[in-house]
């Protein structure tokens, strides 16, 4: 509901040349978090992690409206980011912890297919409670959204069978908890792959004001509904053909997608090159949680998806800080932007590709 409406909001503040970093602070406390979510998971309990997310956000959305200044949005936007750091770590621990290891990439589908729902539903929302109603009252409907699912996890089952009591030395961080190499593979594609993320949710409203589209929440609805579509029949492949080569597939489409926007000359250009990024960000995303769970160790499953995560948010927060600065407000800089997150792209798709040379290496 907020994504598309920050912008604009950021502007009446006169940050107007700041726009990249609505979302990048808002993945660099969400990545800098992951370390602390991923053992508290392991040791805690999932339920809890999912929790705190959450009332981080039910907290965050009330406190838009009471803003000023430039420099209070993008505090705010670092705390933000702690709901996006807790609450997913939670969820994918979770469901691994409840679904057996063949039916784990459906698993993951369906997780995004929730996900997804809200993020289609959310932006046209937005957009269309932003114009009747004004802006406040967006950020407090996306409160009460929030605190629904507080409601929901108050009552949800536990799955971590040897939790503990909370402590402050949980909170000590050591070099093994920042990282677990065992998934370092998922992590380079999850990185690389994910900065035409960053680019697309922070152009996007721009690029849809350039082509003369009034709501621009409809631009994020088309990408979610695509990714819906493909997200359970993704996940469900995954499963029967192997991660990897749904992967090759999936990122190739997402260096396609890239190509197609940067070169659109209007709306329905856009339009066809959203849903076919919708298509494959729908099926990367549940194939690469699926592979990193595969491939993390029993006990610390939460370190695994932690570490997973961690390269998302490097991913979307480069994408769009740098996004941001590429485009530097200038419509003729949509192209280069965009040629830069499918060069990234690339990069994944020839690392998946020649994968099992470096292994019979």
């Amino acid at each position: 509901m907020l994504i598309p409406e920050l912008p604009s909001f950021l502007t009446q503040l006169g940050g107007a040349d700041y726009k990249g970093l609505i979302i990048s602070l808002f993945t660099v406390t969400a990545m800098l978090s992951r370390p602390f979510s991923g053992k508290l998971s392991d040791k805690i309990g999932r339920v809890p992690v999912m929790m705190f997310g959450a009332v981080v956000c039910v907290v965050c959305s009330l406190f838009y409206p009471l803003l000023t200044t430039i420099n209070t949005f993008f505090l705010l936007r670092l705390v933000h980011g702690f709901s996006t750091g807790f609450t997913p770590t939670g969820q994918a621990a979770y469901l691994s912890d409840i679904i057996p290891s063949h039916r784990r990439g459906e698993a993951m589908g369906y997780l995004g297919t929730a996900s997804g729902l809200g993020m289609a539903c959310g932006p046209a929302i937005g957009g269309l409670v932003s114009n009747q109603f004004g802006l406040s009252i967006v950020f407090y409907l996306s409160s009460f959204f929030a605190l629904l699912s507080v409601i929901i996890l108050w009552g949800t089952h536990e799955t971590l069978k040897d939790k503990k009591r909370f402590s402050v030395s949980m909170l000590k961080i050591q070099r093994k908890d920042l990282f677990e190499p065992l998934v370092w593979e998922p992590c380079l594609v999850m990185g690389l792959a994910t900065y035409a993320y960053g680019t697309m949710f922070t152009l996007l409203p721009d690029l849809g004001v350039y082509m003369g589209i009034q709501n621009k929440g409809l631009l994020f609805t088309w990408f979610t509904i695509a990714s819906l579509v493909v997200r359970l029949m993704g996940g469900k492949v995954s499963d029967r053909f192997g991660r990897v080569p749904v992967l090759r597939v999936s990122v190739f489409f997402i260096v396609v997608a890239m190509i197609i926007i940067g070169l659109a000359k209007d709306q329905w250009w856009v339009i066809a090159g959203i849903v076919l990024y919708g298509f494959a960000h729908g099926t990367t995303s549940p194939a690469l949680l699926a592979w990193a769970t595969d491939l993390s160790d029993e006990h610390h499953k939460g370190r695994g998806v932690a570490s997973l995560y961690i390269f998302m948010e490097l991913g979307i927060g480069m994408g769009a800080f740098l996004s941001g600065w590429f485009y530097h407000n200038d419509s003729t800089n949509f192209f280069f932007t965009f040629m830069v997150s499918g060069t990234l792209a690339a990069l994944a798709f020839v690392f998946l590709a020649i994968r099992p040379l470096l292994a019979r290496a």
